[in-house]
């Protein structure tokens, strides 16, 4: 992880589960496979957020990438994508799941009201 990102990056290291599929040698790849999720994670802290990363079938023809996020007062926000290439398998989940995390968060902002906006 790079420095420009600083302890958040920290934060999805240690709060990442690597699950089925995954090995601990592979820890240093999923992790900057998914570094553009700290971004989005930044408004909670990171002892309230849960990633658990695992792949189904890997080294055969359709690899399934499963992302699964608990987000304190968010329901839980999963994403699939089946591959053959696991890399790609994975930049596509942690897009889709990037996408659920600003729906749900489009869902929760107050509407039409700049006051109310800035507050929250």
């Amino acid at each position: 992880m790079s420095d420009t990102q600083g302890p958040r990056a920290d934060a999805l290291a240690e709060e990442l589960v690597l699950g089925a599929g995954f090995t601990d040698e592979d820890r240093p790849w999923v992790l900057a496979a998914l570094s553009a999720l700290v971004s989005h994670l930044t408004r909670w802290e990171p002892a309230e957020v849960s990633v658990e990363v695992s792949v189904k079938h890997r080294d055969h023809k359709e690899q399934q990438v499963t992302l699964r996020a608990a987000l304190p007062d968010y329901p839980p926000l999963v994403a699939k994508v089946a591959d053959r290439d696991l890399n790609h398998a994975l930049a596509e989940a942690k897009r889709d799941l990037i996408r659920q995390i600003e729906d749900e968060k489009t869902k929760r902002e107050p509407k039409n009201n700049r006051l109310l906006r800035k507050k929250t």
